[in-house]
């Protein structure tokens, strides 16, 4: 029973303690200092203009006839704050067997682009010699810059 005692009242002291310390509050320092920082950014725009105040939204290739070469000129804009790799892809064909007959190439492939810099890119469509059963296409032009 004195041990039981003694465990209690040992208890009872940590806890008046920790009272006291919360009431009269514990002995803190802080120590503060300023900070700054950069961060990386990857962003490119596609304008379809030189000065690069339209942003374009779409290509219209007109009209074309087989074994026909298009070209249009777009303006890739590196807006972030660290140099790209540019890269174009295309897909998402309508009707699917237009991929068949149609390619596109551009000028830029692997073309490392700064930050606030501007490529001119020239996409060149061509529509095979031997296209048949398409008379409407579409699809989607992917260009991404890469850090």
């Amino acid at each position: 029973m004195s041990m039981q005692k003694t465990a209690i009242g040992a208890a009872a002291v940590v806890a008046v303690m920790a009272m006291l310390m919360t009431g009269l509050g514990a002995l803190t320092t802080t120590r503060t200092f300023p900070n700054s920082g950069t961060i990386n950014a990857i962003g490119i725009t596609i304008y379809s203009n030189p000065g690069c105040t339209t942003p374009l939204s779409s290509i219209s290739w007109g009209t074309l006839n087989a074994g026909d070469t298009a070209t249009q000129t777009i303006y890739v804009l590196n807006n972030g704050t660290i140099p790209v790799t540019l890269a174009m892809t295309y897909g998402n064909w309508n009707p699917q067997s237009a991929q068949s007959y149609i390619t596109l190439s551009w000028n830029q492939g692997s073309t490392q682009l700064g930050s606030g810099s501007v490529a001119t890119a020239v996409l060149t469509l061509t529509v095979s010699s031997s296209i048949s059963g398409v008379t409407n296409f579409s699809f989607d032009i992917n260009i991404t810059g890469t850090q």
